[in-house]
């Protein structure tokens, strides 16, 4: 499978139920210059995983607004299926009122898009980081048993910001207010220097 990685998303344009359960056409464009994103797919509404997954997504939504992200799930599902799973209670399988977008890809042509339609059939767990400018700077995609973790989500987008701001790269396992590292052989040797056993 070729990544999108470095590369423009694809643009879509399609019905989604939003945060306050209207319908409306969403762009991925609309975005453009204004904020990041974290477009993430998932099989199919009334499944297992898909629940906690974006439970999890809501429950950390307010920290993804606090760095100008923008959080959208998708499935091949209609519209009307989004808005009867938000419907559900939780404790009856449902998603609750979630507050980020649910776009709707019955056609499946933006998973085949983004390549993560599987057998022509639903979508795997993909998820994609879009910067400002619409280009995709990380992607994770997972089989359908797999779960994703919401804190490495946000940790990708706290990574990506501040390459963006300081021009620096950043070490594995780097987190929000530890140092980054230079991209250069002399800021690789004083970065594991001083760094090299907490790795």
């Amino acid at each position: 499978m070729s990544t999108l990685v470095t590369k423009p998303a694809p643009e879509f344009k399609a019905q989604t139920v939003m945060p306050d359960n209207s319908f409306a056409e969403k762009t991925l464009s609309e975005l453009r210059g204004k904020k990041h994103a974290i477009v993430f797919f998932y099989p199919l509404d009334f499944t297992f995983v898909c629940p906690s997954e974006i439970i999890a997504f809501d429950k950390k939504l307010d920290e993804f607004k606090k760095r100008d992200c923008e959080v959208i799930g998708i499935s091949v599902d209609s519209h009307f299926t989004h808005l009867a799973w938000k419907n559900t209670p939780v404790d009856k399988g449902g998603i609750g009122q979630v507050k980020f977008p649910l776009v709707a890809d019955l056609s499946k042509q933006i998973a085949e898009q983004f390549g993560v339609l599987l057998n022509g059939a639903v979508a795997l767990r993909g998820l994609f980081l879009i910067d400002k400018e619409g280009i995709v700077r990380h992607a994770l995609v997972n089989d359908l048993p797999l779960g994703r973790s919401v804190d490495e989500a946000l940790r990708m987008v706290d990574a990506l910001q501040f390459t963006e701001k300081h021009g620096e790269v950043c070490p594995a396992g780097w987190t929000q207010g530890r140092e980054g590292m230079q991209a250069s052989p002399e800021g690789v040797a004083t970065y594991l220097a001083a760094h090299h056993q907490e790795l």
